[in-house]
């Protein structure tokens, strides 16, 4: 979100923080009936500003609050497209982020039974909503992780220069 931040010209702290936060819920809360809900009432509690909380309710598209917002809009686009990125990297035999090309996400987004919980249709529709090309959006997703591929456990078995 940090990266999304810098495109759209948003706050990396606030955007970042927001994807940090976005899911903190899921866990405790992981039906339909409570997240993102309960979640929204704790940070609500706590004074996070109606910007993040507004963008943590739109990235669950049952909520029905609008993403009205370059961020709500951009938490919505890599919400589902990250986790998905990381199970095509996870299945490579390098376990690489940096073998990882747009095309070959592309290709087992269209395998439905590939990381069958992502919700493919919210990662369409996100960026369409976004206003962005697919390909370019997934490779600026995949640059994103490859930055910090160490921490995230995505630098796999290659070594890199």
């Amino acid at each position: 979100m940090r990266k999304m931040a810098e495109k759209y010209g948003g706050d990396p702290d606030e955007w970042g923080l927001t994807g940090l936060m976005h899911d903190f819920d899921y866990e405790m809360y992981p039906s339909m009936e409570d997240h993102p809900y309960r979640g929204n009432e704790i940070l609500i509690e706590n004074g996070y500003p109606e910007t993040i909380t507004r963008a943590i309710m739109g990235h669950a598209t049952y909520t029905g609050v609008p993403r009205d917002t370059d961020m709500a809009k951009a938490l919505f686009s890599v919400d589902e497209l990250t986790g998905f990125i990381f199970a095509v990297t996870y299945v490579r035999p390098s376990k690489s982020i940096f073998e990882v090309k747009p095309k070959s996400v592309k290709k087992k987004l269209k395998q439905k039974s590939f990381a069958a919980s992502v919700l493919r249709e919210d990662i369409y529709q996100s960026i369409e909503e976004l206003g962005v090309d697919m390909t370019d959006h997934i490779q600026f997703v995949i640059d994103a992780l490859k930055e910090k591929a160490e921490l995230l456990g995505l630098k796999g078995d290659i070594e890199l220069p």
